[in-house]
């Protein structure tokens, strides 16, 4: 009961506390003394958010900057930490890495799969993007000038993937004034877990008057808590016929892999950044950054075992390393500013996952064929029954060059440009193998032996693009921009996906592998194309040659997704291409020099892409159009900070991705949402005071039925591709996944001097209501059910409720404190972390994902303890 009521009374305070981001003109009028002072104590004056610079409180968007300072002082080091601090910020995890980020409640749950939709929010590094498919880049945040969030669509100067905002890190940049450098280092202690830590430092080295090197670097290690505790399986092995191989009796142990704190992550790297001044106007910026990452165990617990509890039967892990070089060139063309700004990334992603439960799933819904085992004739080489776990082995290796030039008139001109050019290509080499031990040669996928399932695909996304802002001071207080991109954008995908097939079976033939196995007649080499441009399995129906074309993509056993080009007599990608523009139109009015008013109407884009299922159709690019007012304003002399955004946002025909049959994703132009909400920030500063809150209300709406199989009426009475009933899977009125109707925060710190240093307390509270995992109220299951069958239908057996299966994301507070002191060039700090050792849900997930089997909470680390420690020269 005290602790139900000493959150509601953190979130009281902190409702009545305030919070938000907004706007922009686009002259930089400086704030007066007492102003500058107190918004320098955040360190988040000048941001770069419209590709210029200008003054935090003269950008009309809604926007929250964490400067360098408050990254320091909040001892934030990667994104889950800076993103509790952004309201309008919300985001799905399985594990250090992979994470999706969704902005403004704009969410249909699933994005984030290698071969599924791109991102709806761009993420930046310096001038250069780093959106990728498969989990947002998470950049060790240190030396860090500033964190940027845009909230609301920046198509206009971002592009594709900023459709619902952006976030952009800044580091900070080499300087020739003077040497300067850092060394911090702490360690920590998790409640329930291990002992973690991490060191870190620069060096600022001038090399003359004209050139400066910075060079970074980085360990830390996180301490596991989660236990992997001893734990059986049983596995349905009552059919008649093939014996079981020796040792195999049905039922599986993990006693080798018990252990405690078996989740442990590690991280380090280093960037170094050389800046060179060629002479008064011309800058040149070329930098790097590395960065690698470790990981073991599971990141979610099994609430069926216990609290911060799993049971896993195979070793996981994932090892994640990214490089990126990068060079910016910035001058003067006449008195125009120009900016050159190009990247190299290259991300490889390696891990392997215990697939056990996806098994033990299948082998409950195929009970009435007496179990996986037996439907699916998991047989050894000698014919005999076998242990059905599967063994996910993966990697994704992208690939992504981008290029942007851009040119920008004075910036005290009554009238004002920004305009430029855009490139960008992104590649992922997919590759995932289902491993199943001791799988007889002839039930695995060809030249793959132990290989029950096979991706191997290449997908190339690219994106082109011309893009203007003009903004035009009607009067010296009133400002009118008008921006516009126009996009090309050409995404393919080839390759091959599948279980394996001998290219002379013929169903039912004496001496054949079984039909649900390995000679599966609905996907993998059955649908390979041969040298006469058929499918395999059209070709044996037809009675022609069965040889098959090499693989297009190497370490595939031939070529099932692509188009047979019948001039070359090879295989082509699948494409999905379209042409479009976004705009942006805004009015800013500053009625006095601390208060600024705006009002925008914008619009961001994704690019559609394609279905790897021949069966399902690509999907669309989906469009968000938001309208937003908004306030910024410096009062009391400076001393308080409060700045508001309200906006609705359509979102039409939205992209939603979901596991469909057989856990294989597809993803689905749905219907329209409405998004509507309100953002909040306040900074308060008074003597050695400092207070901070930031929150967000978000109302996201389904406005039609989310329908079974897609329907253009959303009447969900079409039939499916192969003449389903259809149903309503979610009805008109469904809130969106994922972000909660409520998210705020807030920061108290105290600084008083002590001898020739100071002293500090600090406290940061973070509250966030409940928020639906999954969309859907009802899935067909139709494992072995006709689901064009009225009965089948009718009965409520042959559903499950998605969101109820998943569960709700719980609603959480958190509180963090820290003391300390900085004395002279030296600090120490005392901390603890989640002091009252809260749940925090961030995501839910399971391994089969139409099963309604086992699922998983991912939660935020236990109560921490620790000591911090720098110094600077």
């Amino acid at each position: 009961m005290h602790v139900i009521k000493r959150r509601a009374a953190l979130a009281t305070l902190l409702a009545s506390a305030a919070s938000i981001a907004s706007p922009a003109l686009a002259q930089d009028q400086a704030p007066t003394a007492p102003a500058r002072a107190a918004i320098d104590d955040s360190d988040d004056i000048i941001v770069t958010a419209q590709k210029r610079e200008e003054n935090l409180q003269n950008v009309p968007i809604s926007i929250q900057a964490l400067g360098s300072k408050k990254l320091d002082q909040l001892n934030i080091s990667n994104f889950a930490e800076y993103s509790q601090l952004l309201p309008s910020v919300a985001f799905q995890s399985s594990q250090p890495g992979v994470t999706t980020v969704y902005m403004r409640g704009v969410a249909s749950g699933g994005d984030g799969n290698h071969s599924g939709s791109l991102p709806s929010v761009g993420v930046y590094l310096d001038e250069q993007p780093v959106t990728t498919i498969g989990g947002t880049l998470d950049v060790h945040v240190y030396d860090v000038a500033r964190i940027e969030s845009l909230a609301g669509p920046q198509g206009t100067l971002y592009g594709a993937s900023s459709q619902a905002g952006t976030i952009r890190i800044i580091t900070n940049k080499p300087d020739p004034s003077g040497f300067s450098g850092a060394v911090d280092a702490e360690l920590n202690t998790v409640a329930k877990g291990g002992i973690g830590g991490k060191a870190e430092g620069f060096v600022n080295i001038p090399l003359s008057e004209m050139a400066a090197l910075r060079v970074v670097g980085f360990y830390q290690r996180d301490a596991g808590y989660i236990d992997n505790v001893a734990g059986t399986r049983t596995f349905n092995v009552s059919a008649p016929g093939a014996p079981l191989a020796p040792g195999y009796t049905g039922i599986v142990t993990n006693t080798a892999l018990v252990k405690k704190n078996f989740n442990t992550n590690e991280t380090y790297g280093g960037r170094a950044a050389l800046k060179v001044d060629l002479d008064d106007n011309w800058t040149v910026t070329p930098s790097v950054i590395y960065q690698e990452q470790r990981s073991k165990g599971l990141f979610g617990y099994d609430p069926r075992v216990g609290d911060l509890k799993v049971q896993r039967f195979n070793a996981d892990s994932r090892r994640e390393r990214f490089v990126q070089a990068a060079l910016t060139i910035e001058g003067k063309i006449g008195n125009w500013d120009a900016t050159y700004a190009g990247a190299y990334l290259d991300r490889t992603a390696h891990s392997a996952t215990d697939y056990t439960d996806y098994s033990e799933a299948y082998d409950s819904l195929y009970a009435s064929r007496n179990g996986i085992s037996s439907y699916f004739y998991f047989h050894n080489a000698a014919g005999l029954t076998i242990d059905p776990r599967q063994y996910v082995i993966a990697s994704d290796h992208f690939k992504k060059m981008s290029q942007e030039f851009r040119v920008a008139s004075p910036q005290g001109e009554r009238f004002r440009v920004v305009a430029g050019l855009f490139y960008q290509r992104q590649s992922n080499l997919i590759h995932q193998d289902y491993q199943v031990a001791n799988l007889a040669p002839l039930l695995s996928v060809n030249g793959s032996p132990g290989t029950l399932w096979l991706t191997q695909q290449h997908r190339v996304d690219k994106d082109y693009a011309m893009f203007g802002e003009a903004s035009y001071d009607i009067l010296p207080n009133l400002t009118l921009t008008a921006g516009a991109r126009g996009f090309i954008y050409d995404n393919s995908l080839i390759g091959f996906f599948g279980f394996g097939r001998n290219p002379a079976y013929v169903q039912g033939a004496p001496g054949n592998p079984p039909p649900n196995a390995a000679g599966s007649s609905r996907t993998g080499v059955a649908g390979c194309f041969t040298n006469q441009g058929l499918r395999l399995r059209d070709a044996q129906l037809a009675g022609a040659g069965t040889t098959l074309l090499p693989p297009e993509v190497a370490g595939g056993p031939c070529t099932n997704l692509g188009v047979y080009n019948t001039r070359t007599g090879g295989i082509d990608p699948v494409e999905a291409e379209g042409q479009g523009v976004t705009h942006r139109l805004n009015l800013t009015w500053k009625p006095t020099e601390d208060i600024l008013l705006y009002g925008t109407w914008s619009r961001g884009f994704r690019p559609g892409g394609i279905n790897r299922r021949a069966d399902v159709q690509p999907y669309a690019a989906d469009y968000l159009t938001n309208y937003e007012i908004g306030a910024k304003t410096t009062l009391f002399g400076g001393l308080l900070r409060l700045n508001g955004a309200v906006y609705q946002q359509e979102w039409k025909k939205f992209q939603f991705s979901f596991l469909g049959a057989n856990s294989f994703t597809e993803i689905h132009n749905g219907p329209n949402a409405r998004i509507r909400g309100i953002e909040m920030d306040a900074n308060l500063s008074t003597g050695g005071l400092s207070l901070t809150a930031a929150g967000s209300y978000t109302d996201a709406k389904t406005l039609k039925n989310l329908c079974g199989y897609d329907d253009p009426t959303f009447t969900c009475t079409t039939a499916g591709p192969t003449g389903q009933i259809n149903y309503i899977s979610a009805a008109k009125g469904t809130r969106l996944p994922i972000t909660p109707r409520f998210k705020i925060n807030g920061t108290a710190r105290y600084t008083a001097p002590v001898g020739s240093g100071k002293a500090y307390v600090q406290a940061v509270v973070a509250h966030q209501s409940s928020a639906s995992s999954d969309i859907r109220n009802k899935v067909f299951i139709g494992t072995f059910l006709d689901p064009s069958d009225p009965a089948t239908v009718a009965d409520p057996a042959s559903f499950f409720n998605a969101a109820t299966a998943l569960g709700r994301l719980k609603s959480y507070t958190t509180a963090d404190f820290a003391v300390g002191g900085e004395f002279g060039s030296y600090s120490l700090e005392l901390f603890v972390q989640n002091a009252f050792d809260e749940r925090a849900e961030l995501s839910r997930f399971q391994a089969c994902g139409n099963c309604g089997q086992r699922g998983y909470i991912v939660t935020n680390t236990p109560r921490t303890i620790g000591i911090r420690a720098g110094t600077k020269f």
